[in-house]
């Protein structure tokens, strides 16, 4: 029997699947996916359960109402970030409610989307299906989004939209900026301060790179502006800086660590380029190596079209435009296989990766039918 969507959310919660990079927080998402795949199984769903290679702990789901192409994916990550435990004030694993607000621990970011979407899904005439509907539960977005990496790769998703429930406060989301973070490191040579001759110094070269990073911040805020975003041009952020060990050695080595934020149309691989070619070119000193690499693979940035089915139907549902965020999510994944997403949830962003993260219930039945007429009217 399937739960409520109160109990579907509870026991979400309930269930640790926390993605880390410290393996001493890493949980897997296993017992998310099973608990997923009994509830759309008793609804009538063909279930397909994808572990990630060379990660046991993790799995992709693949649940399918109806057949044919052309469908509607409603898709979400079944992880969490690590919990904070020191910092909450309520059990992160316990729903808890107070003041009408549902405390727990992803309960915004993403699990309680699952419930809602299972709940909008049961409810639908089997015969009146005439294009599949398709839930979607990935692993690990968290860290480096190894799921729809794999969902990707494994080519099988047939379907035209894509409701992704990220945290949006139920209003659409047709574009973000896309989101890289590079390392860049330059070697030089140690020596005694008082012998600048006898060394290389990598902080001086640092100081030439960064000098050169925000008159480029600069050029490309005058390159590219949308005004559909809140903050209309790219982001380029000097984030860490580490070097020397003490105040009269020369610096042998030192890492800058830098986050930049791309519009729609500017695409990683070249601004990966370019940051290459403008470093080389500052450097200056034939004493000094330079290593750039990512930290982390990046993500696109993505644009929907305004007049897209999806977003139509989005806007016509909510009675609010598609808008944007700044922040990266799997859309660019599902473009890539030909799918136009959007971001819809019933939670907020200002909640996600918060200790005492909670959902307010007045969004829980208006997400149900807001999911519900998406269905309605792409699927049947």
């Amino acid at each position: 029997m399937i739960p409520s969507v109160l109990d579907m959310i509870r026991q979400l919660v309930a269930l640790p699947s926390a993605s880390s990079f410290d393996p001493a927080h890493d949980q897997g998402n296993l017992n998310v996916i099973h608990a997923l795949a009994s509830w759309l199984h008793d609804i009538g769903c063909e279930i397909r359960i994808e572990p990630l290679e060379g990660e046991p702990a993790r799995a992709n789901l693949v649940a399918t109402l109806g057949s044919g192409e052309q469908g509607l994916v409603l898709s979400g990550h079944s992880d969490t970030v690590a919990c904070e435990t020191g910092r909450w004030k309520h059990d992160p694993y316990v729903v808890t409610e107070d003041a009408s607000l549902l405390y727990g621990l992803g309960i915004a970011d993403m699990k309680a989307f699952f419930a809602l979407a299972i709940e909008a899904m049961r409810s639908v005439p089997r015969d009146r299906i005439r294009r599949p509907v398709i839930l979607v539960a990935t692993a690990d977005e968290e860290c480096a989004m190894g799921g729809v990496r794999a969902l990707v790769a494994a080519g099988r998703l047939r379907a035209r939209h894509a409701l992704i429930g990220e945290p949006t406060s139920l209003r659409p989301v047709r574009m973000h900026k896309g989101m890289m973070m590079e390392s860049i490191v330059i070697e030089g040579r140690s020596g005694h301060s008082s012998v600048p001759a006898g060394g290389a110094s990598a902080l001086d070269g640092m100081l030439r790179v960064m000098q050169e990073l925000v008159a480029w911040r600069k050029e490309l805020a005058e390159a590219h502006h949308d005004a559909g975003f809140e903050v209309p041009t790219p982001t380029l952020n000097l984030g860490t800086i580490r070097g020397g060990d003490h105040p009269n050695r020369i610096c042998g080595e030192c890492e800058l660590q830098i986050d930049l934020r791309p519009l729609p149309g500017m695409k990683l691989v070249e601004l990966r380029r370019e940051l290459a070619a403008r470093v080389d070119r500052v450097l200056g000193d034939p004493r000094l190596t330079v290593r750039i690499r990512s930290l982390y693979p990046g993500t696109e940035p993505v644009q929907t079209p305004a007049d897209a089915p999806v977003v139509r139907a989005a806007e016509e549902l909510t009675g609010q435009k598609a808008g944007s965020v700044a922040y990266g999510t799997e859309a660019p994944f599902f473009r890539s296989m030909g799918i136009e997403p959007l971001l819809l949830g019933p939670g907020d962003i200002a909640q996600a990766h918060q200790p005492d993260e909670y959902l307010a219930m007045s969004r829980i039945q208006p997400g149900v039918e807001v999911l519900r007429g998406m269905i309605e009217r792409l699927c049947l």
